[in-house]
């Protein structure tokens, strides 16, 4: 939650610093050498005479030494100066200075004064950087900058339970995370009836689940259902370049949890400090990192828990956690927050779509069918692109074109209206998707198509094919995968037929009928040769698709070659779907190269005519 900050932002402290050495560069060049030393001129005794006889004389005074006499007099110019000469025997001088009426009783301040010249040269710098340095650690403290009195601090954001502004109604398409976190609610606002029957509220709950699923909305919610203060703070924000100062962060945030008991505490990427330990690392195998997680699993021990401390934690790398931070008695539960489905992400969309002004005809459920796999980030983002793209077309309502032009824009990108394509292009392109989007009609248990496009985007997308299923699907029997292999392989194996030979247009859809015939071998069980083996295992569950081999090299070639053959096979039965729907190809193509963009409706109505014969 974004909050505006009264204050205006404050000039950096390298401002302050180079203003200062400007000053004193002012003061060395003209204050200093004024007050420290007059300057005075040496002439010889006939000169100083001269200067008498001449009227250039004003005052005369004998030094504490009595070796020098030193004048105020005038140069050649008239301008006045101070000059000094050596003492020379003369009985006439007191008589010429009198006749000459210059005065020699009174003080003239010639020399530099102790006292003056100490406190110029010395007290005055030293009083000047003390103020100085005094300005600039105000500020910096301030600005939550260097402190050595702050380095042990926590540094956590401590928001007030009406300042967090988010409760569970904010918070939608993840039904079973909040009945989850309803009974720590619930504890938090009446521990006497958990008291009572001996019950121990859980010290730690870990939210897990992919990026931008809501992780941190959460916990927010829970803070401002409870009306308890919330403490918030990034594990990156433990790690600090001195040994100790994450331990000593930890010791303060749960000192500071006490004092505001009952509370939440909420860790974001808890993951930062949590790593399983290693007892390799560095030279004695206890880094820094390591005695920060010491420290909070020693915390986590040491509080009581009914208080009404709870600590909430979020990663979406839970399995590189260790395990003492995992048993009963840390973080008792760990509460997953997937990605939304149907249902869920029809009701994100109309959270965020609250605050914006639509138009009546609507429909979030086409919306979130077609986002499938969708976080709630996205689909917030999916909204707001929906009403930027109104404003830039000038009107004061979304539509539902605005909707769908937003998925396809977090999907494929903004379309690349600049860009240029040959007519050669524009004809491969077309009978491309065209291929793509006939194979998918010609098998059962395909999504439907609903849109196909030959527009290019700035992904790099020259077209593509749209399919959207009706409902979510939770399980793939092999025959669909196998049908979706073989609706990939649709674009290249058109090019082939039509113009005898490939492009490198097909590149992405390489790639992910690969990876599906791969998954299908090693992960999901469907080759008759391996069965039920894992060949493969997924690294993170939550953080995108790497995965590394578990089998031998004899076994990872025979994986490649059944990989070979099952892509093969698909681009076969690709193939003969084509050839003999030949007609229908060419028509569908031309029908999108002049349109550049068809629906779903369009693509089945023009597939479903029965052919012309001449």
């Amino acid at each position: 939650m974004f909050e505006n900050n009264p204050n205006p932002a404050r000039k950096p402290i390298m401002y302050y610093i180079l203003i200062a050495a400007g000053i004193i560069m002012l003061l060395n060049a003209f204050v200093f050498p004024a007050l420290l030393q007059r300057q005075v001129e040496s002439v010889g005794y006939s000169d100083f005479l001269k200067m008498v006889d001449g009227g250039r004389v004003l005052e005369v005074q004998l030094d504490s030494s009595g070796e020098q006499l030193i004048f105020l007099g005038k140069d050649e110019a008239g301008n006045e100066a101070i000059y000094k000469t050596a003492v020379f025997p003369d009985d006439s001088l007191r008589a010429r200075l009198e006749s000459a009426g210059v005065t020699f009783s009174a003080q003239i301040a010639t020399q530099n004064s102790p006292l003056l010249s100490f406190i110029i040269s010395w007290i005055l710098p030293i009083a000047m950087f003390t103020i100085l340095g005094r300005v600039l650690v105000n500020q910096m403290t301030k600005k939550g900058g260097l402190n050595a009195l702050s380095f042990g601090k926590s540094g956590a954001k401590i928001v007030a339970s009406e300042e967090t502004g988010v409760t569970f109604a904010d918070v939608a398409g993840e039904e079973e995370a909040k009945d989850a976190l309803k009974e720590i609610v619930d504890f938090l606002e009446r521990p006497g009836k958990y008291a009572s029957i001996g019950a121990k509220l859980p010290k730690g709950a870990l939210l897990v689940g992919p990026p931008g699923t809501g992780k941190t909305l959460l916990a927010k919610a829970v803070a401002g259902e409870a009306k308890v203060p919330f403490f918030s703070i990034s594990g990156s924000e433990f790690v600090e370049m001195f040994v100790g100062m994450g331990a000593a962060k930890v010791r303060d945030l749960f000192k500071q949890a006490n004092e505001k008991a009952p509370c939440i505490v909420f860790i974001d990427e808890i993951d930062t400090i949590g790593k399983k330990r290693d007892t390799g690392a560095g030279f004695g195998g206890n880094d820094e990192r390591e005695q920060t997680l010491n420290q909070l699993l020693t915390e986590m021990d040491g509080f009581d828990g009914k208080k009404g401390v709870v600590i909430l934690a979020a990663t979406n790398r839970p399995e590189s956690l260790d395990p003492a931070l995992l048993r009963p008695g840390r973080f008792d539960r760990r509460i997953p927050v997937e990605l939304p489905d149907l249902q869920g992400r029809e009701a994100i969309l109309k959270v965020h779509a609250a605050h914006i002004r639509l138009a009546g005809d609507i429909n979030m459920n086409e919306i979130a069918r077609a986002t499938s796999g969708a976080s709630g980030a996205e689909l917030a983002n999916i909204v707001n692109e929906a009403a930027l793209r109104a404003v830039r077309e000038g009107r004061d309502t979304v539509r539902q074109e605005d909707l769908m032009e937003s998925v396809e824009t977090v999907i494929a990108g903004y379309q690349r209206k600049n860009a240029v394509l040959s007519e050669q292009e524009r004809r491969i392109v077309s009978y491309h998707e065209i291929g793509h989007a006939l194979v998918a009609a010609k098998q059962t248990n395909s999504a439907p198509v609903t849109k196909i496009t030959i527009v290019p985007r700035t992904s790099g997308a020259l077209g593509y094919t749209m399919q959207i299923d009706e409902e979510d699907h939770n399980l793939m029997s092999r025959e669909e995968l196998e049908n979706k292999i073989t609706t990939l392989t649709g674009g290249q194996a058109a090019e082939k037929l039509i113009f005898g030979s490939v492009t490198t247009g097909a590149s992405n859809d390489i790639e992910k009928a690969t990876k599906l015939a791969r998954a299908m071998i090693t992960r999901y069980g469907m080759s008759d040769q391996f069965g039920m083996v894992a060949l493969e295992t997924l690294n993170s569950q939550y953080l995108g698709q790497d995965t590394s081999l578990t089998c031998s090299a004899a076994y990872a070639e025979k994986i490649d070659d059944q990989v070979v053959a099952l892509v093969g096979q698909a681009r076969e039965k690709a193939d003969r779907i084509l050839r003999e729907n030949e007609d229908k190809l060419h028509e569908l193509a031309e029908y999108l190269l002049e349109k550049e963009t068809i629906t779903g409706e369009e693509f089945m109505k023009i597939l479903n005519q029965p052919n012309l014969t001449v």
